[in-house]
This record gives C-alpha cells, sequence and structure tokens, in this order.
C-alpha cells in the first residue's frame, strides 16, 4: 500500500503503467463525421471499436454493421469504460457531458475546435487564458488528454493514412502534458497510418485550432478528395507559423 505522505507519486506511477499497457479497444464519445472515420481507420488496423453518442446506441446500428464484429455500440458511460483509449469527439458545448469517473488513468484523445456560432461563446478561449484542450483536461483531472485529428477534415483522414515508411505519409500534429500519454497516441497514429508530431504541452494545441496555418487545408481543399500528403515536416512548419 502507498505511504500517505507519498500518494501522489504512488498515484502518478500507476497512471503511467496504465498508459504504457497494451491498448487494443478504442472507445468513441461522439460518433459523428471524425468519429465514425477514427472508428473505420481503427477497425482497418486490428482494433476492436466501442462507438457512442448522445442519442443512444440504438442509432449506431447502421455503422456498427459496416465496421462488423470488431465493433459495437455502447452508452457514452459504457464506451469510456471500455476503451483502453478513449475518443473525444463532441461539440465543445457539451465537454462537461463527458463522464470523468470511467476515464480514470486513461489517455482521451480530444478531437474538438471551438466555433463560437454553434458551441456558444467561451471568454476563457476568446482572451486566451485556456485552451480547447486545457478545458477538457481540467474536466477531467484523473486522465491523460492529448489533442489530435483536430487539424483535418474527416474526408482527407479517411483518405491519406499510408503505411509505415510511405515516401507520401502523411502526419498529424498532438499536444499534451504526459510524455507516455503521448507515446501511445503516437503509437495509435502509426498503426492508422500516419505519424505523429509532437508540438509540447497541451497549451501548445493553439496552434493547431481553426484558423492556423496548419488547419485543414494542409491536406488539400475542404470537400475535395483525396487530399493532398503532408508529412512531419509540413506540418512542423504551418505549426511554427502560427
Amino acid at each position: 500500500m502507498c505511504p500517505r505522505s507519498r500518494w501522489r507519486a504512488c498515484r502518478n506511477r500507476s497512471l503511467r503503467r496504465e498508459v504504457r499497457a497494451d491498448m487494443t479497444t478504442i472507445g468513441l464519445i461522439g460518433s459523428g463525421n471524425i468519429g465514425s472515420t477514427v472508428a473505420r481507420l481503427a477497425v482497418a488496423a486490428g482494433h476492436d471499436v466501442v462507438l457512442s453518442n448522445s442519442r443512444g446506441p440504438e442509432t449506431l446500428q447502421e455503422l456498427v454493421a459496416e465496421l462488423g464484429p470488431k465493433a459495437r455500440a455502447a452508452t457514452v458511460a459504457e464506451a469510456a469504460a471500455a476503451g483502453d483509449i478513449v475518443v473525444v469527439t463532441v461539440p465543445l458545448k457539451a465537454y462537461r457531458d463527458v463522464p470523468a469517473e470511467p476515464l480514470t488513468g486513461k489517455v482521451v484523445i480530444d478531437t474538438n475546435n471551438y466555433y463560437p456560432e454553434r458551441d456558444g461563446v467561451f471568454a476563457e478561449l476568446e482572451d486566451g487564458t485556456t485552451t480547447t484542450g486545457e478545458l477538457l483536461q481540467a474536466h477531467l483531472p484523473e486522465s491523460h488528454v492529448v489533442k489530435g485529428f483536430n487539424n483535418i477534415w474527416a474526408g482527407h483522414l479517411g483518405a491519406l493514412g499510408r503505411p509505415s515508411g510511405a515516401a507520401d505519409r502523411s502526419a498529424l500534429p498532438i499536444a499534451g502534458d504526459d510524455a507516455d500519454a503521448k507515446k501511445v497516441v503516437t503509437e495509435l497514429f502509426d498503426s492508422i497510418g500516419y505519424d505523429a508530431v509532437d508540438i509540447g504541452p497541451l497549451a501548445e494545441n493553439r496552434r493547431t485550432q481553426r484558423d492556423t496555418p496548419v488547419y485543414v487545408g494542409t491536406y488539400g481543399d475542404y470537400g475535395v478528395l483525396p487530399g493532398t500528403p503532408a508529412g512531419a515536416d509540413v506540418v512542423r512548419e504551418r505549426v511554427a507559423a502560427a
């Protein structure tokens, strides 16, 4: 048992062990354009996926049937509990509805961006006090939040994956405060066909948000397939320009 005087250090070591565990099941909180695309890529890479949305698992049966036996639908709480890695891909205005307890100790990928016309005005985002990723991390204090999948159109995400080492492999930026969690996300990205560019702590996700140089257009015109591959050097250059 961990001595009370060393509880925080022991807890952090325990969380790091969990982060380094083998990851096989991807939980999806939100199964819209990005969520369903991540699910397709994950299943194709051999992962199991558990999908959820705010409307209930019965609304996801068509998608589950498309994905096959490695996918199932569940409630939000069930998907959070089932996932070894959990992707939160809900509108920013709904981030407080994400259940914290079943995500304790887990790696959580936050795909969100801030759209005031959809989400309402967040004063702390308007004045730069915080970022979208930091908002979710504050809501999930016992989880390891990594920002990712937020700077690419879902169509390009589904089309541009390439095998490791391919000359035309694309990269996606990630930001987070936990090195082990970012390693887990990097390995997941690799398995689904993408390199990861670590841009630093979670606060740096401001460099990948809407209207930044690396946002969407890096991979081609929005709505136009198949898109344009963008490697790690291109992503680093555009992140640095923000």
